[in-house]
């Protein structure tokens, strides 16, 4: 149960990749008293980014935003910070999962990411990464989108509309229904 008084940091670190950059990172958090609530970690080419939200008391908050920026400076990080609030999931939301396997082009992850907010679907995930296809010179795009909807109402809406949207891509994808 969150204190009354918690305060929220979301971070953004971004950097050459290199052992134990995470871990000065979250050991920075951890000595600032801070609590790691959420994070992501990608690598693209030889950069990394680091997201994190983190949680504690506004003093812990202050201490941290006030020497992040000497850390970021000495393992030569370009860093992002904003206070926000606890989000909050409604009770009950349908979900639903895509992954797309799809020639590579430009647009791609737009025409997809478009369908859901037309339908009024919320994002709550979307990775996507280009690999060569087996034994030939074309790329190959993979999606994947977990997104959620409060009512549900347009599920088969969105089903419909994502295999039409594949079929003229000449797209392999699924999507499956997630109840919470």
């Amino acid at each position: 149960m969150p204190q009354r008084d918690q305060q929220y940091l979301v971070i953004t670190a971004l950097g050459r990749d290199r052992a134990g950059i995470v871990n000065a990172i979250t050991r920075h958090a951890g000595e600032c008293d801070c609590n790691i609530e959420d994070s992501r970690l990608a690598i693209f080419g030889e950069e990394f980014t680091f997201i994190m939200m983190l949680s504690g008391s506004w003093n812990a908050i202050a201490m941290l935003e006030a020497t992040l920026p000497v850390l970021a400076a000495e393992l030569d990080l370009l860093t992002v910070m904003k206070r926000t609030q606890r989000g909050h999931q409604p009770a009950a939301t349908t979900g639903v999962s895509a992954q797309v396997t799809v020639p590579d082009a430009a647009g791609l992850v737009e025409r997809f990411t478009n369908l859901f907010m037309r339908l009024d679907y919320t994002l709550a995930e979307l990775v996507s990464k280009t690999r060569p296809e087996d034994d030939t010179d074309a790329v190959l795009l993979e999606i994947q989108i977990t997104a959620h909807h409060p009512t549900g109402e347009n599920n088969a809406v969105l089903q419909q509309q994502f295999y039409r949207l594949c079929a003229e891509l000449q797209a392999e994808g699924t999507i499956t229904l997630m109840n919470h």
